[in-house]
């Protein structure tokens, strides 16, 4: 029985394709295959039932991979038991990000990361916090970079910072004479949401306490995929959405007299790093949550230490 071999069997567990794993893997197929046959010979049993497609772990298959999950994550802590004790960080690191954070974050960081650690490969895969979760529960990502606090307890959360939610309604008279908001002044009649499955909507309908699934403009209900697409909605028709304050950092002097605050205490959303509990690469965590705390628009880091004063 060799790593290789149980980082094999992992991968068939993670994707339950003969195919997939193997890319995964970066062999060729037929390798995987024998290597798994040899390994199930050398066991006697058989891990997986190949009978059904996808294939799936037989009832001695299921606690076997979870040991060789055991068995990976110690061997690469001790990898880097003995990467940590050199002066250059290196390896690779599995981030996953929610949509309506990646393409805000992400440019402020990701090129201050590269240039300073050019021996890590980030791997950055954008998910719903659903997928992302269920990646990391599996252990297919090292870190999360989501809106916490979330539904699950098995993770360690670090928050990063918080940030502000604004309404944006370029066509909406009543909200644009105001200076700052309340909740109130939100119809959820007028509001464009976001689709099922965001985070995102479900701290929308929360902060307005929205009775209605869906709004739109006459015989159109509309739920959008993307901040973008809900900005350009409003814009160039009616009604009004709620959009993260990162989201409206590129926006133009014209745009921007579109743009509400809310009163203080303003609603915002909490940002932070999650990682599994037997999560082992902490020197490139590290580096990653450093590089992005340096990046980030001073009032970001002001409003976190704000709510740290104010908790404490």
């Amino acid at each position: 029985m060799t790593l290789q071999q149980l980082e094999y069997v992992v991968a068939l567990d993670n994707h339950r394709r003969f195919s997939t794993a193997a890319e995964e893997c970066h062999v060729a197929q037929p390798s995987l295959s024998a290597a798994l046959q040899k390994l199930e010979d050398e066991l006697g049993v058989k891990l997986f039932d190949r009978s059904r497609q996808p294939i799936l772990p037989t009832e001695l298959g299921t606690p076997f991979i979870q040991q060789a999950r055991r068995v990976l994550r110690e061997a690469e802590a001790l990898r880097l038991l003995v990467s940590d004790h050199c002066e250059t960080l290196s390896g690779e690191f599995r981030l996953g990000i929610i949509p309506t954070l990646a393409p805000y974050l992400l440019p402020l960081f990701l090129k201050d990361f590269s240039d300073r650690y050019p021996d890590i490969k980030l791997h950055v895969h954008e998910r719903t916090t659903e997928n992302l979760l269920a990646l990391l529960k599996r252990e297919q990502l090292d870190a999360l970079l989501l809106a916490t606090p979330t539904e699950e307890e098995l993770f360690v959360k670090d928050c990063l910072f918080y940030e502000e939610f604004v309404a944006y309604a370029p066509r909406e008279a009543s909200i644009l004479e105001k200076r700052y908001l309340i909740t109130d002044d939100i119809d959820p009649n007028r509001l464009v949401l976001l689709e099922e499955g965001h985070c995102l909507r479900n701290q929308v309908v929360n902060l307005c306490a929205l009775q209605k699934a869906q709004s739109g403009w006459g015989n159109i209900a509309y739920e959008a995929g993307s901040l973008e697409t809900l900005r350009r909605l409003v814009e160039n028709h009616s009604g009004i959405t709620i959009l993260p304050q990162l989201a409206v950092l590129d926006l133009d002097e014209d745009q921007m007299q579109y743009v509400r605050f809310f009163q203080a205490p303003a609603p915002v959303r909490e940002i932070s790093l999650l990682t599994h509990p037997h999560f082992s690469k902490r020197r490139i965590l590290g580096a990653l949550k450093e590089s992005i705390m340096r990046n980030l628009p001073l009032f970001l880091r002001e409003e976190k230490v704000r709510r740290v004063v104010e908790i404490g």
